[in-house]
């Protein structure tokens, strides 16, 4: 009997380790520092996020990414509102328009998808991303860095993005808490084995 505690006990080890390795490689934490992401985070709190490889990153998502040549190298959080190929236009006090078509962003400060910014339009390049902050009045984003390929960063410095679905993450979390119930249960019956065990 002690031999199958035993078997129990190194699956749950495994399993403990492998759910460790799993949640370190696949996802991250951030702590915002700024206003740029208002309304949507908020300085101060905590963002759980998943990595990505480049070219992951879609419009819309909100993206973790570091540039040695922008904000000290440190990274940042800014939404991706045009991808390689895209037109990105705005006329101050206007909405953003991606390829002609003005966006809906329910997610802007204030509502105000401008922020008094200087007009702009970009073709944003082929493997690059044009990034804007949620608090346009108070972002420092790609409509400031236009003089640098158009204001964009490459899609290889997305970090991660935040997590809409944490499933995976809880997943890793219960895999990780069975195979410590059956370490402890392993534990347990050898100690108590050799407690029985008679002496000489």
């Amino acid at each position: 009997m002690r031999t199958v505690f035993r078997v129990l006990g190194a699956v749950g080890l495994v399993l403990v380790v492998g759910a460790v390795v799993r949640v370190g490689a696949g996802y991250t934490t951030v702590k915002v520092t700024g206003d740029a992401m208002r309304p949507t985070y908020t300085p101060g709190e905590r963002v759980f996020l998943e990595r990505i490889e480049a070219g992951e990153a879609r419009r819309g998502d909100v993206v973790l990414h570091r540039s040695d040549e922008r904000y000290r190298g440190l990274a940042v959080l800014q939404r991706v509102i045009g991808v390689g190929g895209d037109r990105v236009a705005q006329q101050t006090g206007e909405p953003v328009r991606v390829n002609g078509k003005p966006l809906t962003e329910p997610y802007v400060m204030d509502g105000d998808p401008s922020g008094a910014a200087p007009s702009y339009d970009v073709v944003v390049p082929e493997g690059r991303l044009f990034l804007l902050g949620d608090h346009r009045a108070n972002a420092n984003d790609s409509r400031y860095f236009l003089d640098d390929r158009s204001g964009t960063v490459a899609d290889r410095a997305v970090l991660a993005r935040p997590v809409g679905d944490r499933s995976g993450p809880v997943g890793a979390g219960l895999t990780a808490l069975l195979g410590l119930v059956l370490v402890l249960g392993a534990i347990a019956t050898e100690i108590a084995g050799r407690r029985r065990r008679p002496t000489p």
